[in-house]
């Protein structure tokens, strides 16, 4: 289940990115601190390709993330890796090694990959939250009404609908 919500969540980002062109990935918005979609955007899947790309050495690091300028300029660029996590994504739990560099560079602490996934999965929803107030200025972009919405949220909706 936890596989499909992801995948759902990167769908999300997907749909949102073949709506926009290079020039709004790259807009400032004051109401994000000058921050852009695209640098939100960039975030989410240098933290998410940490994860996989780490997979099988077992040790994640986000401190040390790779920092690629051109997923943030790039919307194309940002649509590939994205899929392509999208069909990686899809992997057995097991234990891994999380190095949190506010501790120190070799002080990890155990987690394991759904763990790790769920982390993802609420990162991305909390950017996606960012770039929404963004999206107030581009109206012709259209977004699902799970976007930026954390799961239970929308589960508690539902219920309160009833």
């Amino acid at each position: 289940m936890l596989v499909q919500i992801v995948k759902q969540n990167l769908t999300e980002n997907l749909t949102l990115l073949h709506q926009l062109t290079n020039e709004e990935l790259t807009l400032p918005f004051p109401e994000l601190g000058d921050a852009t979609i695209g640098e939100h955007m960039r975030h989410i899947i240098e933290l998410l390709g940490s994860l996989l790309e780490n997979y099988n050495t077992g040790c994640i690091n986000y401190d040390k993330r790779k920092r690629d300028n051109i997923l943030q300029t790039d919307k194309l660029e940002a649509i590939k890796i994205l899929e392509k996590y999208r069909f990686e994504i899809d992997k057995p739990n097991k234990t891994l090694y999380l190095v949190n560099n506010c501790f120190s560079d070799t002080e990890t602490l155990e987690t394991n990959y759904f763990r790790e996934l769920l982390y993802n999965l609420e990162h991305s929803i909390h950017h996606q939250a960012l770039i929404k107030v963004a999206l107030f200025r581009l109206p012709h972009i259209k977004i699902s009404d799970s976007f930026g919405i954390a799961p239970s949220t929308l589960e508690y909706r539902k219920q309160c609908a009833q």
